[in-house]
């Protein structure tokens, strides 16, 4: 299970790289290295940069929820729990 979530987490990860390439940085819509151009005349140039915007915020928010839910099972399948061991009490050599 923890293994299906890490992948998930690399896959939105390397999503989200690319939409945010994609993003020209002055805001005016999509690159044309990526296929910008067609997808200008395609959508228009505001409905472009709303739309790489949309996935951008999507694939950020997933992320962190990825992350979230990856981490408590972490620790619910390691069975760290609210326990303190005292640092004296460990094994030593």
């Amino acid at each position: 299970m923890i293994t299906l979530f890490t992948v998930l987490v690399a896959l939105v990860c390397i999503l989200l790289i690319v939409v945010v390439l994609i993003q020209n940085p002055k805001g005016g819509g999509l690159d044309s290295t990526f296929g910008g151009s067609g997808a200008s005349q395609m959508f228009g140039a505001a409905k472009s940069t709303d739309l790489v915007e949309k996935i951008t915020w999507g694939l950020a928010i997933a992320l962190f929820a990825l992350c979230i839910v990856t981490a408590i099972l972490v620790k619910m399948q390691s069975g760290i729990g609210g326990t303190i061991v005292p640092l004296d009490s460990l094994p030593t050599g």
